[in-house]
């Protein structure tokens, strides 16, 4: 299949997260996808995050979001809904952040800011990644090499730019193009009613379940989740 044959798919990382997220999960839709990772580290809002994503991404585009990309995707929807072909929402929420997840966020700011990003980092890695996981020496690895590369800068800006998102809820309905919801089962970050929340109230939505996995879905289960972007990928399709 040459590269004109292949969906135009824009990959969103999650937060705290870079390229190497979804580097797994490409290799499994090299043959079907023509991936483009957006690199959302520099943008100091969603909004300016959106705004960076499209300025870089093909015409049209099918569109799959991790954890904050998913709050990117939103907004870019709301942006430019003609561009988006379709739309997979990975271990993500529509729902603005509670005052108590707000002002934990603001406490992670404030240690970053202070000089304690790596100890930030240590006790975030037990809630983004499945408990079986956790003593697999590779991928937790990964996980913290890939957060100490974005850095407490770009962290700070990305956890204030999540405080200030938009309630994407009134939004569900306007989707329009096949949506895939898909989660770990163990992800202890986006509780199983915010995905079936985006299931009920999204138009052509299908829920998936990934088992054995944490938050961090692209690197703990990229063959599974590979399989999954390939089938709605395929989906009506011509």
């Amino acid at each position: 299949m040459t590269s004109s044959d292949r969906a135009a798919l824009v990959l969103i990382p999650g937060l705290a997260c870079d390229g190497e997220v979804w580097s797994d999960t490409i290799a499994d839709l090299a043959e079907l996808a023509d991936c483009h990772v957006a690199d959302i580290t520099q943008a100091l809002s969603i909004a300016d995050m959106a705004e960076a994503v499209l300025a870089s991404a093909p015409d049209r585009f099918a569109l799959a979001g991790h954890s904050l990309g998913g709050y990117v995707s939103f907004e870019i929807l709301r942006r430019a809904p003609e561009r988006v072909t379709r739309l997979a929402l990975i271990g993500t929420s529509a729902r603005p952040d509670t005052p108590t997840v707000a002002a934990r966020r603001r406490k992670m700011i404030e240690r970053a800011e202070s000089g304690e990003y790596d100890p930030v980092i240590e006790g975030l890695l037990p809630a983004v990644i499945a408990r079986q996981r956790q003593n697999d020496e590779g991928l937790v690895g990964r996980v913290r090499s890939m957060m100490q590369r974005v850095g407490p800068e770009s962290f700070c800006q990305q956890q204030r730019a999540v405080i200030d998102r938009a309630d994407s809820r009134p939004d569900l309905l306007k989707i329009k193009v096949p949506t895939l919801v898909a989660a770990g089962d163990e992800d202890a970050l986006m509780p199983s009613e915010v995905h079936k929340e985006m299931v009920e109230r999204i138009p052509n939505a299908q829920r998936a379940t990934i088992e054995a996995c944490g938050h961090t879905t692209p690197l703990e289960r990229p063959q599974d989740l590979a399989a999954l972007l390939r089938e709605w990928l395929a989906d009506g399709a011509s």
